[in-house]
């Protein structure tokens, strides 16, 4: 299944990096900045959420909360936010159910091997919880002001 804009958001419930059930669901009546990223603690997904923290402050003026996806569990999401001062809810896919469900659980290559992982991809979901922009495979530099700029 391949998501376009408009379509309904799939409902998700995940648990972020203190163990708290996060739901779609739960989070209606505000845009939803849902970004998925390949691991915590290294370079490009560092910058990325580093970026996301430094315009939380703009992105919660225009009614939207900011949640980060990767299949890292409740601990390494707990360090990578006490290291980095991030002040939005990592959450735990590690069953890849909600990955796949947006379709960002795909085959990826690198250094000549063939894997699945998460291509980094970001989306805006509405206020009446359907997508209204789809990022996908982000480059991280320049990519929070696009962000931005859709919501």
């Amino acid at each position: 299944m391949t998501l376009k804009e408009n379509d309904k958001a799939p409902d998700f419930s995940l648990k972020n990096q203190d163990g708290k059930t996060v739901s779609l669901k739960d989070l209606e009546g505000k845009q939803v900045v849902l970004y998925f990223y390949p691991k915590d603690l290294t370079p490009g997904c560092t910058t990325e959420a580093c970026d996301f923290n430094a315009n939380l402050a703009a992105i919660r003026k225009k009614g939207a909360v900011v949640l980060g996806v990767s299949f890292d569990d409740e601990k390494k999401h707990l360090q990578f936010i006490k290291k980095h001062g991030l002040e939005f809810d990592l959450l735990v896919d590690n069953a890849k159910e909600t990955a796949k469900k947006y379709g960002v659980y795909q085959l990826k290559k690198f250094m000549g091997k063939e894997y699945m992982g998460i291509v980094r991809t970001t989306f805006v979901i509405g206020h009446d919880g359907k997508i209204r922009k789809i990022f996908p495979q982000v480059q991280v530099d320049g990519h929070v002001g696009e962000v931005l700029a859709a919501l």
